[in-house]
Formats: C-alpha cells, structure tokens, sequence
C-alpha cells in the first residue's frame, strides 16, 4: 500500500505538495538518455557527476519499450525497491538473524516520500543491500557487486572497509577494473564527472550550509542559486566551508582506516556495522546532503538490523526519525529551506542533527564492540592474576 502511495505520486495521479520532484527523470535523465544511446557520455554536462556504470540505471527503461520514459523508470525504481526487501527478509532467515531490517526498510522509504522513485539511488541501494548480505557467505560475488556498486554511485566503495577476506578485496578489485576499463575504452568521456563533482560548492541542505542560512539574517550578502545541478550558497566564505567539509571528511576516514587497523573482534555483522557507519560519516561530513543519500542510510541500517546481536538500533531508529523530517524539508516546504526562514532552519537543523547523533553513536558502537579496552591487550610477560580475574568491558 505505501509504495502504490509512492507510485500514484510521480505518475501525478496524486500531487505531492512542493517542487516536482520527478523533473529530474523526466528531463535531466531523459536528456542524459538521449545523449548515452548514441556511445558517449554527456561530456559537456556539468550536472553528469555519476560514474560510468551510472548510464546503465540511465539507459534501464529501454527494457520497457511499451512504456514512457519517465513511467518505465518509475516501475523500475519500484522493482529495485521489492529486490531490496526481498533481499532483508532472506537475510532475516536463520539462527541469530531478525526480520527488524525488512520493517525498517517497509517503514522508512514511504516516509522520504516521493523522491525515493525519482532517484537512482534505490537501484543503487538494493545492489549495495545484496552485496553485504552476500559478505558473509559469498565473498568474491559479494566484492563484485562492492565495486559495480561504487561504479554506480561511488559510495558502496565504503562497503569495503568491514570486510576482513582478501579475496572480496581481489575481487572489487578485479571487478571494478575490468568494468571501468570497458566503460573507459566503449564509451568518451567516462570520467569526465570527476572534474564536475570536484567543483561542487555547498548546499543547502548540508550540515555546513546552517553556517549561511544563519548568516544570512546578518549581513552576508550571498546568494542561493541553482549550481552544478543543485541548489548552493555562492558567495564570501563559501569555499571556506566547502573546505571545512572536505577536511571533515578526511578526518572521517582517517578514523575508519585507524578503527581497521585497531579492531580485531569481527562477528558476522561487523562488515554490515562498519558500512553503515562509514556511510553515515561521509553524509554527514558531505558539502551536499541530498534527501535521495538518506535511502543509502536506510538500506545499510536495513541490513544491521537483520543481525539481532548488531549494536546499530538506536543509530538506525535515529535514521528512521530524520525521514519524515527530511521530507518536510525536501520537497514540502523546500521554499522555506532556500528561504532560509525560521521553519527551514528548523527542519535542516532537525534533520542534520539526527543524523550527526546517529553518526557518534554508531561510530561508538562500533569501536566498543570491535577494538579491545587497554586492559584486554595482553603483555609481553602475559596477564597478570588482577588482569586474568577482570571482566572486559
């Protein structure tokens, strides 16, 4: 019932209220269509920031040639949605698993609201779904669809940080190279999208851009404009907290590189626990936090949840509790965001701040279960009476 609620949206049966979110299908994607079905990539679009494998989710509604475009599109974002629940009610089955996962995934997508169709994030997400469930059981197809995956949308790279087995290493590794290699050799301008997505200012919706919309009620004299494809602050110090972001970022992934070299408890919902984490760092740290990222969140908590012994609950019912809010942001009082009104700074500030909450504690979590306490690393002499009596934390 809620994803016919979706569809009956951006088929417009139903008007959803706010901007028309199914615009970027039926003409940004459509054009990109026009452009990738002659064997090259949209070069001299600077709103083309995917990589390569990107104009596969593109070029999909050409396997429904009896439908429109944008409606083919729509029924496909539908069937990668039931994939993914499919994917977290098998990944439910057995000793020590848990069906909390499929009714996060149920629950959370009908409350980003229509958006959800409208992206290719949720082709994405399902890929990304599949390739952790897989981690445990099936490494090396669980590496392939990590790097076709990031080859997707770059961001299921971060999937990789969990994963103890070399050979799901040798496997993105083979894969993602042998897919960008094609992609580089059959079709121009494969990554010219680099260059577009380096350019990028801050947005709207980020955590920095709180720093402009406050601003704006004091002097600074920027302004909000529709820029590489999203809307962004220009303006005095924009690149400063553009900046900010990116050093934010790097701090972000220094501590996953320095929690991999430190854990040595691995279960088997680590990989999934590490992923979710990671994702939810490098959103929350990101200079553009579009709604369509918080179906990424959604499906690698999903996948947590799945594991009854994973310590992501309350991060993943944080997540669930940023949807709603990040709808009402995006799109039904978007007007008050690019206002920068006192609702807009609320909405932002309710949702970004759920999201940073649930980035601390899962990153705690995460440490706590996986790194030892000081005390639990044995001496070169061995443990001593006190040290072998004491219960670890």
């Amino acid at each position: 019932m809620t994803r016919a609620a979706l569809l009956l949206c951006v088929l417009k049966v139903v008007v959803f209220p706010g901007p028309d979110v199914t615009s970027d299908v039926s003409v940004i994607y459509r054009g990109w269509y026009d452009v990738l079905v002659t064997g090259t990539f949209p070069q001299d679009d600077v709103t083309w920031q995917y990589p390569p494998a990107a104009a596969l989710a593109v070029l999909s509604p050409a396997v429904l040639p009896f439908l429109e475009y944008a409606t083919a599109f729509f029924v496909l974002a539908l069937v990668a949605d039931a994939a993914a629940l499919a994917l977290l009610l098998r990944g439910a089955r057995g000793t020590g698993r848990s069906r909390r996962g499929a009714w996060l995934w149920v629950a959370a997508v009908p409350l980003l609201g229509p958006t959800v169709y409208a992206r290719y994030d949720v082709m994405v997400t399902a890929v990304a779904v599949a390739a952790l469930l897989a981690a445990g059981r099936h490494p090396r197809l669980a590496g392939a669809l990590m790097a076709f995956g990031a080859l997707l949308k770059v961001w299921p790279a971060l999937l990789l940080l969990g994963v103890r087995r070399r050979v799901t290493w040798v496997s993105a590794a083979v894969t993602g190279a042998a897919v960008a290699g094609l992609f580089a050799v059959l079709m121009p301008g494969a990554f010219a999208f680099l260059g577009f997505q380096r350019d990028r200012g801050t947005e709207v919706e980020s955590l920095g851009s709180l720093v402009f919309h406050v601003a704006r009620h004091h002097g600074w004299d920027g302004e909000v404009l529709l820029n590489y494809g999203s809307v962004e602050f220009l303006g005095p110090y924009v690149s400063w907290v553009s900046t900010g972001a990116l050093f934010l970022t790097g701090a972000a992934l220094a501590w996953l590189v320095l929690w991999r070299l430190l854990a040595t408890r691995f279960a088997p919902h680590t990989a999934a626990d590490a992923a979710f984490t990671a994702v939810l760092l490098f959103t929350v740290t990101s200079r553009v936090i579009s709604p369509q990222y918080m179906v990424w969140l959604v499906g690698t908590a999903a996948v947590c949840l799945c594991f009854r012994e994973s310590r992501m609950g309350r991060p993943a019912a944080l997540v669930l509790a940023a949807c709603p809010a990040t709808m009402l942001e995006f799109p039904v009082w978007f007007g008050h965001v690019v206002a920068s009104d006192a609702l807009g700074i609320t909405l932002l500030t309710i949702r970004n701040g759920l999201l940073v909450a649930a980035s601390l504690l899962a990153a705690r979590a995460l440490w706590r279960a996986t790194v030892p306490a000081r005390r639990e690393i044995p001496s070169a002499a061995g443990p001593s009476w006190a040290e072998r009596t004491t219960v670890p934390s």
